[in-house]
Formats: C-alpha cells, sequence, structure tokens
C-alpha cells in the first residue's frame, strides 16, 4: 500500500524543513510513502532551500507563477501514485504524527474518505484561534450539512484523506483556498459518505504566516452554493 502525501507550500522557509521531517518520520505499518512536495512560487527562501534539498525521496514541483492552494494540490495529485492520497500543509498547524488515526478507517474498509475533526481542540484552546476563523468554520460547515444532507463537524480542515479512486472521478477546478468547499461539495454530491476523526491542531497567527482571511470564508460559502447546483 502507497500513501500519497501532497504538500502544497506557499512562503513557508520557518516551516518546510520541519514538516518535510515530521512526514518522513511519521510511523506506518506496511505503508510506503510517497512525498510530493508543490512550491507555488514563494517570495522568500522556500524555493531556495527545497531546490537545495538532497532527497530523493522527495518529489518537488515548482510553479512559475502563484497560482493558489488550490492549483498546488491539483498539480500534486497529477503526480500521485498511491492508492491513498493525504493532504498536508507545509505549516505546523498540523501534525503528522496523527497519520495512523486517520489512516485507520480507510485501511479497514470503513471509509473511502477521511476528514480530521479540529472541533474538539479548537474548543477547548479557542483563545490560540482566531475567532473570525471558529465561527466562519462553523458557518461553512452548517451551510455544507444543510446543502448536501451530510453530518460533519469541519468542512475547512486541512487534513483530508482519500482513496484515490475517489479523486480520480470528480473533476477539480479550485485554484485557490476553494479547494476545501469544492471537493466537500463534489464528492458529496456523488453519494460518498465522509467519516471523521478527531486530530489535534496548532492555530497561528497572521504575523506567524497564517493565510487565509474573511475574504476566503465568503468565496468559500459562493463555491458551496455554486456546486450544489452546478458542477
Amino acid at each position: 500500500m502507497k500513501l500519497s502525501i501532497i504538500i502544497p507550500a506557499y512562503n513557508e522557509e520557518n516551516s518546510i524543513l520541519e514538516i518535510l521531517d515530521r512526514v518522513k518520520k511519521a510511523k506506518l505499518d506496511n505503508i510506503t510513502k510517497e512525498i510530493i512536495v508543490i512550491d507555488d512560487f514563494s517570495t522568500d527562501n522556500t524555493k531556495k532551500i527545497l531546490s537545495e534539498l538532497k532527497d530523493s525521496s522527495i518529489k518537488i514541483f515548482f510553479h512559475q507563477q502563484n497560482q493558489g492552494k488550490g492549483a498546488a494540490i491539483r498539480t500534486g495529485l497529477k503526480h500521485a501514485t498511491g492508492e491513498i492520497i493525504l493532504i498536508q500543509d507545509a505549516d505546523l498547524e498540523y501534525n503528522p504524527e496523527e497519520y495512523p488515526t486517520l489512516l485507520k478507517p480507510i485501511l479497514e474498509n470503513q471509509a473511502k474518505i477521511v476528514y480530521g475533526s479540529r472541533m474538539e481542540t479548537i474548543k477547548k484552546n479557542m483563545s490560540k484561534m482566531y475567532k473570525i476563523h471558529y465561527f466562519g468554520n462553523v458557518l461553512l460547515t452548517l451551510m455544507t450539512n444543510i446543502l448536501y444532507g451530510a453530518k460533519i463537524t469541519d468542512m475547512e480542515t486541512g487534513y483530508k484523506v482519500f482513496r484515490k479512486e475517489v479523486i480520480d472521478n470528480i473533476s477539480l477546478r479550485a485554484r485557490r483556498f476553494d479547494f476545501e468547499p469544492e471537493i466537500t461539495a463534489k464528492i458529496l454530491k456523488k453519494g460518498y459518505k465522509i467519516v471523521e476523526v478527531p486530530i489535534g491542531f496548532a492555530a497561528r497567527k497572521f504575523e506567524e504566516g497564517k493565510k487565509i482571511t474573511w475574504r476566503d470564508g465568503v468565496k468559500a460559502l459562493f463555491y458551496l452554493l455554486r456546486y450544489r447546483f452546478f458542477d
């Protein structure tokens, strides 16, 4: 069994090497890890760091212009050869030590899609997360459940895991942070069930590199509505 780990990166010079080290050290029994990094035309030292990385176990691709997280993930999907796909942000908000928890429902044939839900962790550490991000996610998740008849708690989570066959049957257009609502909408429209597992979450501030804003939340709501009625 092979797990393709797709890591979109943009201006993550302070965390890129550490997250790669954590991903490589994540313990998985009888699973081969395929690590795919896509630099989305970073303007800091991320590109330089990746260019100088001498590690044949990591596949690295460089965008020639900034296209957004969704476009970077799509580039990664084109090169993924594993039976299972996992999205890993290049910051340190999500911990690769949780891979076994995320993969368990898929490996036990209980699910084809798993989302890591941050909600319990966030509720216990509300002071560490922007309130607008929390309530925005609650609203977007509520709209997802209403529009698509789902029962999930964290639509915007960065930890999404899929059987590759699920992704192969979906046409993605996302270029930026619209990846989360688009992939969620389209897999639910196809009748797939999303299984959630609780995960930890180390929220970061804008000065630490946080990029998503309230504008992205408004766009996410638009895409949830759009994909409910159009492909």
